[in-house]
């Protein structure tokens, strides 16, 4: 509530914010997905805006207020930019320094390795598999549900959802969150049955400070521990520990006293010479269009291009820094990832640890459509591929899967879109492909903490709201797909009729998320270009040249809309939080939050 009723200008001061919101805004699911660099105040779209368009930061951030802004605030980035700012708060404390006699080298430290979306995700995968994960979980799901109104009518399913899940996982018998908050709130396994609404929220409310203070004083000092001796062994960290040292040595020093440096005037980078209209449906397709050529060639091949020096930092995939080259990174060891549980593929819970290659060619296989891999599960090398051309538009039905994967983590946008619209019927379908991912992410990563409570009480949710002998004669889905659900779920089992069901209803879903685009686009054009129309979405052709570069900018945006997403996922739940590797200790060295922070950071390692 604090953050939505803040001013949008007063929010991007705070770089811990600008760094989550960021991550946030780059999700697939919108149309526009805007890039802001606060070291030096300047806004990158995509897409673009025509040339002759002289866009206004203050139009800006009046639309991104209005129009993203509420959307966060539902989201998950949200909730974990509100513990990442709780975690600051503590870390900055004298409270602090006296209970764990943490000198002010130590908090700047801890500082630059929490903050962020990549640094809470960091955290995460540090407590994950320990009571830390589930007191995070347990402030995580109170935070929501005591921002929710139980008497809005709008807010009450949710809010009982939450209240149901909280009772069947933290709240029962022997978890943590039961055995830390006894000797305080009293016998809460009695107490979690008042029907009162006031003192269920007095209990939950005093249950989430104990958690709280405990992942304070508790699993932050050992994160810290656990951070330093990483870095110890990460070369690229050592001007982290270098920075460190020097400060531990001026401790006894006062700090110089002094001015801060002004903020940067905030500005939008201008297209450089693009004058076609303004279309993001076709921008996804431009992009989307470089996972299906190479799927339908089963194979991309290494290219090589060089990145131009920039005088003033910018996003990766910005049309200032990338262009064809043969010489450029020819030499740099390509790394290859396979991560897990994306939105459209491989949603199982394993990983292979990142390896080396020496090859300059890669292979990358994409399969068929029910176990096709979408762009996170293509190597962080693939943003060097020979990029394909755009002579075939790809369809919205193909890309779709994407997108969704990312609608639960933004807020639910599209679901906002079509109840406006009264679509009832498909916001009820809609609901069912999230909580059909939901159930994937958690059948197929039995080290998930609660695993077993989550899979039976997701299982009987999904059958009981939309598999009842009332509500499957309304789905437009096969019957077949809906019994054969029905026989595996309401067990709590695995089915691999889920990645049927979900590709029947984007059939039904693909038009209307078509309009929501234009929707979106529209909204944005009213704010930033005034009388601009929206155009139906065309590929026109283009000059080779213009082509080449238009692609290998596009691949790299798409690495990083596809962070993001991978990033999200995460933090939401809806992907296997991997473990710790090099690859948190390579992040948090290339990672500066006035220069693209989390996202940006991968981005700056694979250039």
């Amino acid at each position: 509530a604090t953050i939505a009723s803040t001013d949008m200008g007063l929010l991007l001061r705070d770089d811990v914010f600008v760094d989550f919101f960021n991550t946030f805004l780059n999700l697939p699911v919108f149309g526009q997905a805007p890039i802001y660099i606060s070291g030096t105040g300047r806004w990158y779209l995509w897409p673009e805006l025509p040339s002759h368009v002289d866009p206004s930061p203050q139009a800006l951030l009046a639309w991104l207020e209005k129009h993203r802004l509420p959307h966060f605030c539902k989201s998950s980035l949200c909730l974990h930019l509100v513990l990442c700012q709780k975690l600051l708060g503590f870390i900055r404390s004298g409270e602090a320094a006296e209970l764990l006699n943490w000198q002010s080298a130590d908090q700047w430290l801890l500082e630059k390795c929490i903050s962020g979306s990549h640094g809470m995700r960091h955290f995460r995968a540090f407590v994950r598999g320990t009571a830390g994960e589930e007191l995070t979980d347990f402030w995580l799901i109170t935070e929501r549900l005591l921002g929710l109104d139980e008497s809005d009518v709008s807010q009450r399913n949710l809010y009982f959802s939450l209240v149901h899940r909280l009772r069947a996982t933290h709240l029962r018998e022997g978890s943590s969150v039961i055995t830390l908050c006894t000797t305080i709130v009293g016998s809460l396994p009695k107490a979690r049955h008042i029907q009162s609404i006031s003192t269920r929220r007095e209990i939950l409310s005093l249950m989430q400070e104990q958690a709280l203070f405990t992942i304070q004083s508790y699993w932050l000092p050992k994160f810290f521990m656990h951070c330093k001796m990483g870095m110890e062994e990460e070369e690229s960290c050592q001007p982290l520990l270098e920075e460190y040292q020097e400060r531990l040595l001026q401790a006894s020093r006062p700090e110089p006293s002094g001015f801060s440096e002004p903020l940067p005037t905030m500005h939008i980078k201008r297209s450089q010479g693009f004058s076609g209209p303004y279309c993001s449906l076709k921008a996804k397709a431009e992009i989307w269009a470089l996972v299906k050529e190479g799927r339908d060639t089963q194979e991309l091949r290494m290219a090589r291009f060089q990145v131009k020096p920039e005088r003033q930092p910018g996003p990766a995939g910005s049309s200032e820094e990338s262009c064809p080259d043969k010489d450029a990174l020819g030499s740099i060891p390509q790394q290859s990832e396979h991560p897990a549980n994306t939105a459209f593929g491989s949603k199982g819970g394993v990983t292979s640890p990142r390896r080396p290659t020496t090859s300059a060619e890669q292979v990358i296989h994409l399969e068929g459509p029910s176990k096709e891999k979408i762009l996170s599960d293509l190597p962080s090398s693939a943003s060097l591929v020979q990029l394909p051309s755009l002579k075939k538009p790809v369809k919205t039905f193909r890309f779709l899967p994407w997108a969704l994967g990312a609608e639960a983590c933004a807020g639910r946008p599209f679901r906002d879109f079509l109840e406006r619209q009264n679509r009832s019927m498909e916001t009820h379908l809609l609901d069912l492909w999230q909580d059909l991912e939901e159930f994937l992410a958690v059948v197929l990563d039995s080290s998930r903490e609660n695993s077993f409570f989550l899979r039976h009480l997701i299982g009987e949710k999904i059958c009981k709201t939309y598999l009842g002998k009332d509500s499957i004669e309304k789905l437009p889905l096969q019957t077949r797909t809906l019994r054969s659900l029905w026989n595996r779920l309401i067990s709590g089992e695995f089915s691999p009729w889920i990645f049927r069901a979900q590709k029947e209803i984007c059939k039904v879903l693909c038009c209307l998320y078509e309009e929501f685009l234009a929707d979106d686009d529209r909204t944005f054009l009213r704010f930033m270009a005034p009388g601009t129309e929206v155009p139906m979405p065309r590929m026109p052709g283009r000059a080779a040249g213009r082509v080449e570069f238009l692609l290998s900018r596009n691949f790299l945006l798409c690495q990083r809309i596809n962070h993001s997403l991978k990033l999200s996922q995460a933090l939401h739940g809806t992907k296997s939080l991997e473990g710790v590797s090099s690859d948190h200790w390579q992040l948090l060295a290339a990672r500066d939050l006035q220069n693209g922070g989390s996202i940006q950071a991968e981005l700056e390692l694979l250039l």
